[in-house]
């Protein structure tokens, strides 16, 4: 449990942690734990979020929290959300489709989607903000988890690595189908039992997700860190909107 927790928290966050062990074992297990990276992450957002929706509104509290979550993770996914768009909007078979993901640059609709979810997400986290301090933050720390949760759905033992190579091929097919349902479930109690609607939520955002994950098996032929990174973000956002829905 510690070298799985050292993993996620090492690979998943900018906190500085040691990493003991980094072989699939380690990854697979790290992965099973990545909700609980989503906890430490979305509290801290969500508090700080909250502090300044206090002091300086809604709307200003709500770009703290995506701005911390961003931060707090080197703003890995938001990468992973524009490569991928970059990969499914280009067109092109799988192996150019990759090559554009692991470029540098971001393409317009790496921007276009970008923009769009980060748009999502203030929207939702001010409306949130706007009726308490603690709707806003509670809604912060269940999107971050329910991201995170995603995450043992993408790295599923029936899901393979799209190319040789990264922190993608070091946890693809490393999460039991038992684990991941056991996990989720977990997750989705938890949510409920903080706010009833938490729970749908969290149910809708991996079911979003797990849409993504199908899309981008079948265009790329596995998944790869760029698109894990995109799962957590869809996840995320995709909860956020169901709290906002319900």
């Amino acid at each position: 449990m510690t070298d799985a927790l050292r993993f996620a928290f090492g690979t998943l966050t900018v906190f500085r942690v040691r990493v003991h062990r980094w072989d699939r074992a380690a990854g697979g297990a790290a992965m099973a734990v990545a909700p609980v990276v989503g906890v430490v992450v979305g509290v801290l957002a969500g508090a700080v979020g909250a502090l300044v929706a206090w002091r300086g509104g809604a709307l200003l509290g709500a770009v703290a929290v995506v701005a911390v979550g961003a931060v707090a993770t080197r703003g890995l996914h938001l990468d992973g959300v524009a490569d991928v768009a970059d990969g499914l909007g280009s067109g092109k078979p799988a192996e150019d489709a990759l090559r554009i993901m692991k470029q540098s640059d971001i393409g317009p609709f790496g921007v276009l989607t970008l923009v769009l979810l980060m748009l999502g997400q203030i929207a939702v986290l001010a409306g949130q903000f706007g009726q308490s301090l603690w709707r806003g933050a509670l809604a912060a720390a269940v999107a971050a988890t329910a991201g995170r949760t995603a995450l043992l759905w993408g790295c599923l033992r029936s899901v393979p690595a799209a190319r040789p190579g990264g922190l993608g091929a070091m946890v693809a097919g490393t999460v039991r189908p038992a684990v991941a349902v056991a996990v989720t479930l977990l997750v989705v109690g938890a949510a409920a039992a903080l706010r009833w609607q938490g729970g749908v939520a969290v149910l809708l955002g991996v079911a979003v997700a797990a849409g993504v994950l199908r899309r981008c098996v079948r265009r790329f032929g596995g998944v790869t860190g760029d698109v894990l990174g995109a799962l957590v973000e869809t996840s995320a956002t995709a909860t956020l909107v169901a709290l906002a829905l319900t």
